[in-house]
């Protein structure tokens, strides 16, 4: 044995190349041993693990649950101190249902619907599946908060977001898309149709087409359920058909902003509205469009609950808009017929085109297009982002270009524009930072911003003037106007685009107004970026196009442009 031993040591020293791959191999053969374990329905044990029976039995750590793995891997046996954080909703249990691990021993080839059942199965510590269930763009079946990820989406993802805003139910719809509610309102669909793969874990079933797969959200505690912070809309006088304008009402002698807001939310309404000892619940309309806001002062009427609060009167209302999204303006699709002219929506980088295309998309209820193609747009719902801007499906065009050809190719446009000094800004984030995001202080402080400046400043001006110049039927709305008075440029852009919007549709659109598209604002610069010599060639491009608008008879630009 030692001859033996002594001969293999003096060859691989002569051959080293050798003993290194034989080395490998056998490395290599160690890891598919235990890969092989992965999938075999032996497990070990580990002491005090949740899997582990003494564990259920004595004091440890709860099983808190886990995401199907893909491709059969087992998930780990412990949860590490550092590892993810969940919410209060999240219903931890120290038991785990035996139906797991006869489902883990069972093999064989099964279907699409079967797998993503599995899934539920050890989803339920933390959300109990319901079923498959129809949909309608409509009348959404949940009709609470929504948001669209069609490269990422997961069930964990729609699950958490939902249950971090107090929603009672999460679904799943079209691989991609999430919907949260305190309701379901439609009746269920066969399991089969519910067979699209999520977008982001192709072991889990994300529903289907116009059908949800839906999650009852298990709370950990009646106090998680919360419905998100109400947004403050302001006092309003009592409207005159107060029972049509705000049908559902509730009287409250312990009265508070909660469990007004707690009501209506329940009751599936995005306004709650405080009348003393009564709490009114209803949606923006002709009858109570919340344009005319009073004097605070005439709500400042304390509760009957809470001491410091304000609970309004019989005659003045005090309005909360709450976590219920209004889904009277959030069907879109494609034009059934070819558009009959190409409408630009034209506008300098930066000048607020996404936001504008998500407001117009709102009030008209069909898809904008662009000139370009942004994955991470369409991956957000902007669905006519992939078409052909040539196509005809769309609405309207999204296009930051200037050129004589490229604008002569519109048969209309509406001319978006933006504050030089607050596009330039908002542009150079969008570039460093993503479309919500900011750029780094090193970017500011560095060589790009007063590159950025030298080479976009002059094009702030030279593309307005372009259009003015060489478009057809040009409407031009300032980004400040539209932020203003929302409703009435909003008419504006829908009268040009030649669709017929209802009143109650564009008082909708005010209540989604943000979308998901706006910067939270709590990034400001506490510096001004622009010296006085950008200043002084800034000022110089805001009075050449001030000058261009009013030779056309167009109002000038914004007064709040000049005073830098």
């Amino acid at each position: 044995m030692a001859k033996l031993l002594l001969k293999l040591q003096r060859y691989f020293r002569r051959k080293p190349v050798r003993f290194f791959t034989l080395l490998a191999l056998y490395l290599a053969a160690g890891s598919l041993v235990f890969l092989h374990s992965g999938f075999s329905g032996g497990e070990p044990t580990v002491p005090g693990s949740p899997r582990s029976p003494a564990a259920a039995e004595g004091p440890g750590l709860p099983y808190l649950g886990v995401m199907q793995l893909g491709r059969g891997f087992k998930a780990a046996a412990t949860m590490p101190a550092g590892g993810r954080r969940h919410g209060p909703w999240f219903k931890s249990t120290s038991k785990e249902p035996a139906e797991r691990g006869k489902a883990r021993e069972s093999g064989g080839p099964r279907s699409r619907a079967l797998r993503g059942r599995s899934g539920r199965e050890k989803e339920e510590d933390r959300a109990r599946y319901v079923g498959c269930y129809e949909d309608n763009t409509r009348r959404r079946t949940l009709r609470g908060m929504s948001f669209f990820d069609y490269k990422k989406m997961t069930v964990f993802r729609c699950q958490d977001n939902c249950a971090e805003r107090g929603y009672l139910y999460a679904g799943l719809e079209f691989g991609a898309e999430c919907y949260c509610g305190h309701k379901i309102q439609a009746s269920n669909a066969s399991e089969s149709e519910c067979n699209m793969e999520c977008k982001g874990e192709r072991s889990n079933t994300c529903g289907g087409i116009n059908r949800l797969s839906i999650y009852r959200l298990e709370l950990a505690q009646e106090s998680a359920r919360r419905y998100g912070s109400a947004i403050f809309r302001g006092c309003f006088r009592r409207p005159e058909n107060v029972s049509i304008a705000l049908p559902a009402s509730q009287l409250m002698l312990n009265m508070s902003v909660d469990k007004c807001v707690d009501f209506c939310t329940e009751k599936e309404f995005p306004l709650a509205a405080l009348a003393g000892t009564t709490c009114l619940c209803g949606f923006p309309s002709t009858l109570f469009p919340l344009h005319e806001r009073e004097d605070e002062q005439l709500c400042a009427h304390k509760c009957a609950a809470e001491e410091f609060e304000s609970c309004g009167s019989a005659d003045f209302l005090l309005v909360y808009q709450t976590q219920v999204q209004d889904n009277r303006c959030m069907d879109r699709r494609f034009l059934p017929s070819r558009a009959k002219q190409l409408v630009a929506l034209a506008s300098f980088p930066g000048a607020g085109n996404t936001w504008a295309r998500h407001l117009i998309e709102l009030a008209t209820g069909f898809y904008t297009g662009s000139y370009y193609f942004d994955g991470s747009l369409y991956n957000k719902g902007f669905k006519g982002e992939r078409d052909h801007w040539r196509s005809g499906r769309t609405i309207c065009i999204k296009t930051h270009e200037s050129g004589q050809k490229e604008i002569e190719s519109f048969d209309a446009a509406i001319l978006l524009i933006r504050n030089p000094y607050k596009a330039l800004m908002a542009e150079f984030n969008r570039k460093y930072g993503g479309h919500i995001g900011f750029a780094a202080h090193a970017h500011w402080k560095g060589k790009e911003w007063p590159e950025f400046v030298a080479n976009y400043a002059p094009w702030w001006a030279t593309h307005t003037l372009d259009w003015l110049r060489y478009g057809k039927k040009v409407l031009v709305v300032h980004f400040e106007d539209l932020k203003r008075d929302l409703f009435a440029q909003l008419q504006r852009m829908v009268a040009l685009l030649g669709v017929t919007a209802c009143e109650d549709r564009l008082l909708c659109v005010e209540g989604q107004k943000d979308g998901n598209f706006k910067r939270s604002g709590l990034r400001k610069l506490e510096y001004d970026p622009y010296t006085p010599e950008m200043r002084k060639a800034i000022s110089g491009y805001i009075r050449t196009v001030d000058a261009a608008l009013k030779l056309r008879n167009l109002s000038g630009v914004p007064e709040d442009y000049f005073p830098r």
